[in-house]
């Protein structure tokens, strides 16, 4: 495949969007493209309009050509200095000294100006504070900003300044340094959303993996451990000369494996959910084939008919993993009791609770495997619980799995109609 189909992936598209996204260039995103710098360049034209002062001021011709040329080199430099901080100031090569000894060369600029070139360059307090509140912490920034207006009208006092510009001056130089402030912390907070976004995003991920973890563990584990014991048996058969008993156990393989099938797309694409209806069904099966017999109430199939989906598939999850474990671990296991029943907590609030045994040799010393550490995280997003352990008189296996009594949300009036 070229290179220029690969360009059309749709799995690239998230980079398109990110790019999309630096191209907009967000508030504090380091400068990527010159079309990018043109247009933050542009913006901060708005702000040179102050300029207009000290630079009329030089083109009136009442200064000594000493003077004209200090004065424009104040005026470049400071736009230098602005220029820096405000764009390159993101970038990697950019340290925090010198971004201290621009802003202090420019407020050292700014107190000379005016004492040698007159008051129009008092305009330039308003960049230094502006750089000023760049780099000073969040903290310190109004004190700091309150000493650069109170060093503008002190200078403007000094020089014998008209008392309106001192004011407009002064005024301008501690909004201008509170503007800039609050655009940094603006800036901060976007970043630290951007982070959190992508920190949901790959919790997001994390639990759908871990959920398709848990399901396909669950699926496998209980139809491989069925197809192992069929194929045992069909083999047996065969052995035995039994051939229709053989071929009744190959079609219940196929059907098995085709049923896997199925439930493994379902857990993939996120619909499955099992019930305890079909869970106990599918259960009686695998035991017979495993020469255990189960013993569960016949009201057992409809013992919570309005418990809400999600907690009675908790249940269903726990009866499959409890069955897989007796057909693969329940050594010298002849029966398995399932019973249903409610118990109330301290608080008073209400639980379902299914209870799976078996009569075999119990777990020993053994840990518990990744099956019921799966069935314990299913059990707890539910607010339920998981018991596991040895049977009364440490006589087999018991698990025990407890959910709140929720009961299913009624439908709507529009799903009704729909």
């Amino acid at each position: 495949m070229s290179d220029a189909r690969r360009t059309h992936r749709t799995d690239e598209q998230p980079e398109v969007g990110v790019a999309r996204t630096s191209f907009m260039n967000v508030p504090g995103a380091p400068v990527e493209t010159r079309r990018q710098l043109l247009v933050k360049v542009a913006w901060m034209l708005l702000w040179m309009l102050y300029l207009a002062y000290p630079a009329g001021s030089l083109l009136n011709g009442h200064h000594s050509l000493v003077g004209r040329l200090f004065g424009w080199c104040c005026l470049v430099g400071f736009v230098a200095g602005y220029v820096l901080l405000v764009i390159f100031r993101s970038q990697a090569g950019m340290k925090p000294r010198a971004c201290q000894v621009i802003v202090v060369t420019m407020i050292v600029l700014a107190v000379a100006a005016p004492f040698i070139l007159g008051e129009a360059f008092l305009t330039l307090f308003i960049y230094a504070s502006v750089c000023l509140a760049i780099i000073t912490p969040p903290n310190y920034a109004l004190r700091a900003l309150a000493g650069m207006a109170g060093l503008t009208a002190a200078i403007g006092l000094v020089i014998h300044a008209q008392k309106d510009n001192i004011t407009t001056f002064a005024l301008s130089a501690f909004l201008s340094g509170v503007a800039m402030t609050g655009l940094q912390r603006l800036v901060a907070t976007m970043k630290e959303l951007r982070e959190a976004r992508a920190v949901v995003a790959h919790l997001a991920a994390s639990e759908e993996r871990l959920r398709l973890a848990r399901d396909l563990h669950d699926l496998l584990g209980h139809s491989l451990s069925l197809i192992t014991l069929k194929s045992e048996l069909a083999g047996r058969f065969m052995d035995a000369g039994k051939d229709e008993a053989a071929r009744a156990q190959v079609a219940d393989i196929e059907q098995v494996a085709r049923q896997s099938l199925i439930d493994v797309r379902e857990a993939v694409t996120g619909f499955r959910r099992p019930t305890l209806p079909v869970e106990l069904a599918a259960a009686r099966t695998a035991l017979a084939a495993a020469q255990v017999r189960l013993e569960a109430a016949p009201e057992l199939v409809d013992a919570w008919p309005s418990l809400a989906n999600e907690e009675a598939g908790a249940l269903a999850w726990a009866l499959r993993e409890a069955v897989t474990n007796i057909v693969r671990h329940g050594e010298g296991a002849t029966v398995c009791t399932v019973t249903a029943d409610e118990s109330w907590e301290g608080g008073g609030e209400r639980y379902a609770v299914l209870e799976i045994s078996d009569d075999g040799r119990g777990p020993g010393k053994s840990q518990p495997g990744n099956g019921l550490s799966g069935l314990e995280e299913r059990l707890a997003l539910v607010g339920g619980r998981l018991e596991s352990g040895p049977g009364e008189r440490g006589k087999g296996f018991r698990l025990r799995a407890s959910v709140p009594l929720r009961t299913a949300a009624a439908p709507s009036e529009t799903s009704r109609i729909s």
